[in-house]
């Protein structure tokens, strides 16, 4: 039945009325989105394993719905991409673009690109110029062998062609380099300022192209274009700039009162700015992109603005644009060897003039041969500004179907090898030793006197993670014995969202983390005065860092920092935290990627690590009878083992402070249990399997005398200033438990690793939910189990054993244990 596009309406009457959405704009719309986003989303996670940026699954994903792929289906056409619903599609997802531009402004921070040096300046001059010079070589060429191109001028198809070859993607680049691990190498922060000296240089040179392309009719057209684009330009400058720069500083001063209003007014401007600039003839994308670039960095209008679109933009209208542009790309119309050939040809012209521009300057700016090469490959990165130049080109009529669909896919080649090429050739390896801050911890608890220095690595994410943080290291402060140097770690994760990228550049450094301030904002305001008290203490020293990293890998920027300075212990906060909401305790899980970046720092830590489970540690204290002095009250429990042995030297520190209550209770197995043990050969073994099937054994009693002798220098050291108790583990599930669910200790101390065997086979029986938190640990996690305070669960790094594995027992039917065997 044919459909009459002269009568469109906004929404259908319904099925039961007889309506079909589908021939309606709005319900139509609704079904091309969704599908636009399943598919890239699909496509996304079948290319994450080969670790490709986002782009690159969206630019696939619009192709396959075009006359590429499932396009070629004339009734799928028909009924969900029917040619009178294009200006639609494309109006949404020019809104997207429009905001998107002037998204990558706002990350250009011109800035850092004047801090950048005659070397990143040098570099992007050569990565462009000489692309640029090759595009116009080629374009001969491609005149002559492209049907139709020969009508269309030399100066505006020398422009498109040669920026279409020498532009570089910023913020796709920006996101291939924090996945590399690179933003802190000199590689990453040269690429990422020559970066954003190219776009802003291909913008100008878009506008140029656009400008010549206009004035097809008369020269003078052209001209008056320029004239007047730099007259806007000049405008934004001049006076809009002052304006925005009063907006920003109204807005830090008084966001709480009136920040929407400041925020809408933004918003229409960026509407406006794409109006005039249409107006003037080049398009409405610069006038938001420019305005972008005046937004004032400093105080919290920037980002605030940033979390307000970019989901809304990278989510949803993005991928519509990526649609839009599949839709005009058929990769069947390069038939023949002629075409492939000149696929070919402009694939190799576009790499060869960016690799071989950046190699040779960065050759002569003294940079070794292989970063070299690895900064002439992450230079060649396309993206969606590619695919910005490439439908203006389109839309002049300056780039035909064929041209159109060769520059798409050489965009996506080229990004697409990026990452892989790289990652062959040049990546950075920190390889962490085995050995790290363990002879700084042993000698920093062992060692008296006041020149030794305990260096600890606290890790937070948000807010919620400083209270407890601030207490567990104020209660653990020595106040005669020790000093201690503290590195307090935010971290922030990496994502395709803009104000990640903005964040970078803040922080200035990523994969090895920036030691010495916190980015700008708001919650870095409330950490830096949080911690600003103990740098004016004697005996502690406090140093911020940000590493910024997919969870993914975030593990590795935590163990390297903790190499790096020689800590001796990681804090880390555990992956759910608990508010009271009235008289109800609240469990809020923050994710489960933080619970991957604890497994895998607790398997690859350099050092040893600590898990804080916060229950509001420090907020409920009590006092002391007689005195007026706070009191925190804390218990460590001993049942053996390289981790009770670490816990209990953490205990001992906190046993220094004054207005800490320190108990210790040990569990000693039963007499039975300890008749079954003695009457085992003394030098009985517990057999372990590793990951590689070998095996190795720890003696039972070389482990008893280590105890022994940790316990005694404890209470020759804290005699008469912390409680001790023995008791007899007859019920080990019952005993930890009644001590965690009284209201009597604030925080729990007590070790991860493997404990006495008896009472290792009772808590094997007990379910545990968080195995990376050893048998105890996970039973105190549970908030099934109704623990009322904190639990510090510690992993020694000497525990090499234990460390890295799950611990799982083997029971005979008389309840002994033969061995235990660990698995990967």
């Amino acid at each position: 039945m044919a459909f009459n596009t002269s009568s469109i309406k906004t929404s259908s009457d319904g099925i039961w009325q007889g309506g079909n959405p589908l021939q309606y704009a709005f319900p139509l719309l609704i079904v091309q989105t969704t599908l636009v986003i399943l598919v890239s989303r699909v496509v996304g996670f079948f290319l994450k394993p080969l670790r490709q940026p986002k782009v690159v699954a969206e630019i696939v994903g619009g192709i396959m719905l075009g006359p590429s792929a499932l396009g070629r289906n004339k009734d799928f056409m028909r009924w969900v991409f029917p040619s009178w619903s294009t200006p639609i599609l494309e109006s949404v997802a020019s809104i997207g673009l429009l905001f998107f531009l002037f998204l990558v402004g706002l990350e250009l921070d011109l800035n850092t690109i004047r801090r950048s040096g005659k070397k990143a300046l040098g570099i992007a001059v050569a990565g462009m110029s000489l692309p640029f010079l090759f595009g116009i070589g080629v374009t001969f060429l491609l005149r002559k062998a492209i049907k139709m191109s020969d009508r269309i001028g030399h100066a505006a198809y020398f422009v498109f062609i040669g920026v279409s070859l020498s532009i570089t993607a910023f913020p796709v680049l920006a996101r291939i380099l924090a996945e590399l691990k690179l933003l802190t190498t000199q590689v990453g922060e040269t690429a990422m300022a020559a970066a954003a000296l190219n776009d802003l240089a291909a913008w100008i040179l878009l506008a140029l192209a656009v400008a010549v392309a206009g004035g097809t009719h008369s020269p003078l057209v052209s001209i008056w274009v320029l004239l007047s684009g730099l007259a806007f330009v000049g405008f934004m400058l001049v006076i809009v700039r002052p304006v925005m720069n009063w907006v920003g500083m109204k807005y830090s001063s008084d966001h709480n009162i009136v920040n929407e209003g400041y925020i809408c007014l933004t918003l229409a401007a960026v509407m406006v700015s794409g109006f005039m600039t249409d107006l003037i003839g080049i398009h409405a994308i610069f006038g938001a992109f420019i305005f972008g670039l005046i937004i004032p960095r400093r105080g919290e209008l920037a980002g605030r603005l940033i979390k307000r679109i970019e989901d809304f933009v990278f989510g949803l209208l993005l991928p519509l644009y990526f649609a839009s542009n599949g839709l005009k790309t058929d990769v069947g119309k390069i038939q023949g060897v002629a075409a492939w050939g000149l696929l070919a040809l402009v694939i190799s012209t576009a790499c060869a003039g960016k690799i071989l521009g950046t190699f040779v300057v960065a050759l002569l700016c003294t940079f070794p041969v292989r970063e070299s090469l690895a900064l002439g490959l992450l230079m060649n990165t396309k993206g969606l500004v590619e695919l910005v130049v490439l439908n203006i080109g389109r839309e002049k009529k300056v780039l035909n179907d064929e041209m159109f669909t060769i520059l798409v896919v050489m965009a996506l080649f080229t990004t697409f090898m990026t990452t892989p090429t790289v990652m062959a050739i040049y990546k950075p390896e920190h390889k962490l030793s085995s050995r790290g801050g363990c002879e700084s911890w042993k000698k920093s608890l062992n060692a008296q006197g006041p020149d030794v220095e305990l260096r600890i690595l606290a890790c937070i994410r948000g807010p919620g993670d400083l209270p407890p943080l601030i207490n567990l290291i104020e209660s653990s402060r020595s106040t005669q014995r020790f000093i201690m140097k503290l590195y307090v770690m935010q971290l922030v994760e990496l994502t395709d969202r803009s104000s990640s990228i903005v964040m970078v550049q803040r922080a200035r450094k990523n994969g090895v983390p920036c030691i010495g301030r916190f980015h700008q904002g708001e919650f870095n305001e409330q950490i830096a005065a949080a911690f600003e008290a103990y740098n004016q203490l004697g005996q502690v020293t406090v140093r911020p860092t940000t590493a910024i990293s997919t969870l993914s890998i975030m593990h590795e920027d935590i163990c390297h920092i903790a190499e790096k300075k020689r800590a001796a212990m990681i804090i880390l906060p555990f992956h759910k935290q608990w508010k009271s909401e009235g008289d109800q305790v609240v469990e809020i899980n923050v994710g489960h990627g933080w619970r991957d970046v604890n497994e895998k720092v607790l398997i690859n830590a350099p050092c040893s690590v600590g898990v804080l489970i916060d229950r509001g540690f420090g907020l409920r204290v009590q006092k002391i009878p007689g005195d007026s002095d706070l009191l925190k009250r804390v218990c460590v429990v001993f049942v053996g083992g390289p981790d009770s042995r670490m816990a209990l030297k953490f205990g001992s520190r906190m046993s220094d402070h004054p207005a800490v209550r320190l108990t210790v209770v040990k569990f000693v197995a039963t007499a039975e249990s300890d008749d079954d043990n003695k009457s085992q050969s003394p030098s009985v073994e517990v057999s372990v399997e590793l990951d590689n099937n070998s095996t190795a054994s720890m003696s039972h009693r070389k482990e008893m005398e280590h105890d022994e002798a940790v316990l005694a220098d404890f209470t020759r050291s804290c005699y008469g200033i912390a409680e001790y108790i023995e008791k007899e583990a007859k019920n080990i599930v019952e005993e930890v438990l009644a001590i965690a669910q009284s209201s009597e200790f604030e925080l729990m101390v007590v070790g991860k690793g493997r404990s006495p065997p008896t009472m290792v086979a009772e808590l094997a029986k007990h379910h545990n939910a968080y195995n990376e938190l050893g048998p105890i640990g996970g039973l105190l996690a549970s908030s099934s189990n109704g623990t009322k305070c904190s639990v510090l669960v510690i992993q020694n790094h000497d525990s090499t054993l234990e460390d890295k594995f799950n611990l799982k027992m083997f029971n005979n039917k008389d309840g002994s244990v033969d061995k235990c065997v660990t698995n990967l």
